[in-house]
């Protein structure tokens, strides 16, 4: 079996976000967000604030010399650019006066986010990905002219993977309470690249570049039940972690 534990930076494609509650229904066109790195951090192998970084955790079985099967879960962190313009359609009610409108997206309206008075959307304890991969791995310390492998052996390796979201977004909507709490939001899928050093047979790390497509379809975003969002975006992630192989 092997396991690991490391960190990440990402990168999102622009997004359309719809958003759908009493008295509104609207998109926002073309968003763009970005991750939030702590950079080099002690929170990275401190037990009680480890998950706070953006982190990643896998733990896998090797089926055979090649092929391994794991469980993992990538901590992301989606935060929507707030010094932006985007572009509005759909209608926002009465109810809300400062923002109420019927908004055509062919009429190029546009709403600034700046001040954060219409909106701030978050996905940052996390944008949780947890999801199950199948991988190859290969040996090429030959071509590193490595011959003993027992001290060092250098790998390559490919990936692909399914499962879903469940993010706790912070997000505060039309002067509404925010929910911030975990919900399962929808599903994602993910193909990854990556490089292996092995030292003395029980010791790794391992660098991943590592991407996918992310639909969320049932974003909780106040304490209402009856506000609901949905996006969907690609991400990339550039993942370094340190990990063991051990028998069974």
């Amino acid at each position: 079996m092997f396991i690991y534990w490391g960190g990440n930076r990402e990168s999102f494609s622009k997004s359309d976000i719809h958003f759908q509650g009493p008295d509104y229904d609207f998109t926002l066109y073309d968003v763009q967000a970005s991750d939030k790195p702590k950079g080099w951090n002690i929170d990275y192998v401190n037990p009680s604030r480890m998950t706070i970084p953006q982190t990643n955790f896998r733990i896998g079985y090797f089926i055979n010399d090649h092929y391994t099967v794991s469980l993992g879960l990538d901590h992301m962190k989606y935060v929507m650019n707030q010094n932006q313009i985007a572009t509005i359609g759909g209608v926002v009610g009465d109810s809300y006066p400062d923002h109420a409108g019927v908004y055509l997206p062919s009429g190029n309206n546009t709403v600034d986010l700046s001040d954060g008075s219409f909106l701030t959307f978050e996905h940052t304890d996390g944008l949780n990905y947890i999801n199950t991969e199948i991988g190859r791995v290969d040996d090429i310390s030959k071509l590193f002219k490595i011959g003993n492998t027992d001290k060092i052996q250098i790998n390559i390796l490919e990936g692909v993977g399914a499962g879903f979201l469940y993010p706790k977004t912070n997000a505060k909507l039309l002067g509404k309470d925010r929910h911030d709490d975990f919900h399962v939001s929808g599903f994602g899928v993910s193909a990854k690249v990556g490089l292996n050093i092995t030292f003395l047979k029980y010791f790794f790390v391992q660098t991943e570049l590592k991407g996918g497509y992310i639909n969320m379809n049932d974003i909780r975003t106040t304490d209402s039940p009856s506000d609901r969002a949905s996006q969907h975006f690609l991400f990339l992630q550039r993942i370094v972690a340190f990990g063991g192989i051990f028998r069974i």
